[in-house]
């Protein structure tokens, strides 16, 4: 008898545990879900050579040197930077 309450005793803490372990990935799962559906800090601009700023995900015309090129806004890790979609820009 004190042997198969002992049985029942390991598996109601390996339930608990299995259960412990199930909310903490689904908490973390949400948590990162709000996280990645947030919406972008308005204080995270690029700004172009003449110091124009743009928020992210907006395109501007870069002019290096002689040539051109059309490019949007993006978050890189934590940096902004400026994401080249084509080369030229639309003219207006």
């Amino acid at each position: 008898m004190l042997r198969a309450n002992c049985e029942h005793l390991r598996y109601a803490q390996s339930m608990e545990r299995q259960h412990a372990k199930l909310i903490a990935t689904v908490s973390l799962a949400l948590a990162a879900a709000s996280v990645a559906a947030a919406h972008p800090d308005s204080r995270c601009t690029c700004r172009n050579r003449d110091g124009t700023k743009y928020e992210l995900g907006q395109t501007a015309c870069i002019r290096v040197g002689g040539a051109s090129y059309l490019a949007r806004c993006e978050m890189e890790l934590n940096v902004t930077t400026w994401r080249k979609l084509r080369d030229g820009c639309p003219e207006a």
